[in-house]
């Protein structure tokens, strides 16, 4: 499979393609702009000549037109190589061929000057294709009075005026290439400011690969804190990947050494016994309290390898579905007592973590209000309110009606293998595992009197994230 392009050869290839397009645009306008700028000043130009012939044009005494004998442009009066053609049309014009009159450029060639105008109106026309080359051509209808002649009736003209397109051809041509030189270089300069801007632009997000190429290799332990504010969510984020990650493969290692120096003791003792050639029934007793103490430690270790630990991504768990399910099989267990378990769960309220985890909180914290209380027990879950952009925390608390635990005695209750009372059964290791859990998950475990029960009340506490 090909490699996908880089976020910076990406975005500089939709950025070039945008900016070519724009200078394309530009081109396009500025080019329609100037060409009808060139030709309004050709078409006022021409305009302006006819004036000019029609302030020196003069009348006999017999009201015949006079034309001047200089045209207003020396190429009206060049014979050659002029591009700028004059004429006249109608009677009575001195010096005309038939009905008209052409500047000494005109003569003999064949131009589209033969169509006469209504007077007042103005015709500009073109380009025209012709013999002469493609022009523009101006003509205009007047009515000539001659206040020193006899005539009575005024004489009709139509005065023409072309011009070649070479001429505005050839400006639109050198600002064509004008143009496409200054925006070619104003684009290749754009395009290397544009590099320049994304090299600086994207540099964070280089500098959170090598943090994490350097974190991989062992230099350092998280990713750096000096980030801009759109990715500070980010690395973050896997930052606390990065913890969790650690912690977890440090409890299974610490889960495992500890297994191991905690099997040591109970297997030296069936050894020595077996060793010691002790007779059948004290060395029978003494290998099945040893298994029992095996046990424990077994269950103990194996209820702590599978806490899973805070998880960044987590899903967020309900928690009614769960405890209902914990709640059922203890009623069952505990049904010589008639425990009656009632819920206070706020809808809202959700686990972020480990379904097993959700499971060892409520299974050691209810089976603990079962097992201590008289008639009755309460799970609570409320919703502790986050800031913006953060996840809610969660408050669960388990009470109950029983004896319940004195002040001072509630850091030793929560000892490894202490349990409140010898006579009831258990391993002392319930409130271990959720220890273990509210460190994985930097939660919060208080133990106090319920005063809605009278008995113990155990809460655990989450804070937003």
């Amino acid at each position: 499979m090909a490699r996908p392009l880089s976020l910076q050869a990406r975005s500089l290839a939709a950025a070039s393609f945008v900016l070519a397009a724009f200078l394309g645009l530009a081109f396009f306008a500025l080019d329609r702009a100037f060409y009808d700028a060139a030709e309004s000043s050709l078409r006022d130009r021409l305009q302006q000549y006819i004036y000019s012939y029609l302030a020196a044009a003069d009348a006999t005494r017999g009201g015949s037109l006079l034309p001047p004998e200089i045209g207003p442009d020396p190429r009206f009066d060049r014979p050659v190589q002029s591009g700028l053609y004059a004429g006249i049309l109608g009677e009575k014009i001195i010096g005309a061929k038939g009905n008209q009159w052409r500047s000494p450029s005109a003569v003999d060639r064949d131009l589209p000057f033969n169509a006469p105008l209504p007077r007042g109106e103005v015709r500009f026309s073109g380009p025209i294709r012709t013999a002469q080359g493609d022009l523009f051509v101006m003509a205009q209808g007047v009515d000539w009075n001659s206040s020193g002649g006899s005539a009575k009736e005024p004489l009709h003209l139509t005065f023409y005026v072309a011009e070649e397109v070479s001429g505005l051809r050839e400006q639109v041509d050198v600002y064509r290439r004008t143009l496409a030189i200054w925006l070619g270089a104003t684009g290749l300069v754009l395009v290397l400011l544009l590099v320049i801007v994304l090299r600086w632009s994207l540099a964070p997000l280089r500098k959170v690969t090598a943090d994490l190429a350097r974190v991989e290799r062992g230099s350092q332990d998280h990713l750096a804190s000096t980030y801009p504010t759109e990715l500070s969510g980010l690395t973050t984020s896997l930052n606390a990947f990065i913890d969790a990650e650690r912690d977890r493969l440090k409890r299974y290692r610490n889960t495992l050494s500890d297994l191991a120096h905690s099997l040591k003791t109970p297997l030296a003792v069936m050894r020595s016994q077996l060793e010691s050639g002790e007779e059948g029934g004290t060395l029978r007793w003494t290998v099945l309290e040893q298994v029992g103490r095996m046990d424990e430690i077994v269950a103990y270790q194996l209820s702590r390898a599978a806490t899973s630990g805070h998880q960044t991504f987590a899903a967020p768990l309900p928690i009614e579905p769960y405890a209902e399910e914990i709640v059922s099989s203890l009623e069952k267990v505990y049904a010589n007592k008639g425990v009656l378990c009632e819920f206070e769960i706020a809808p809202a309220a959700r686990f972020h973590g480990d379904q097993g985890d959700l499971l060892e909180l409520l299974g050691n914290l209810v089976e603990n209000g079962f097992k201590w209380a008289k008639r009755r027990v309460l799970l609570t879950a409320n919703v502790i309110p986050g800031g913006s952009g953060r996840r809610t925390g969660m408050e669960l608390a388990v009470e109950d009606d029983g004896p319940g635990i004195d002040e001072e005695n509630v850091d030793h209750l929560l000892q490894r293998g202490v349990r409140g009372d010898e006579r009831v059964q258990g391993h002392g290791i319930g409130l271990a595992i959720v220890q273990d859990i509210l460190r994985a998950y930097q939660g919060e475990l208080s133990v106090k009197r319920s005063e809605a029960l009278g008995g113990a009340r155990f809460a655990i506490r989450f804070r937003p994230r």
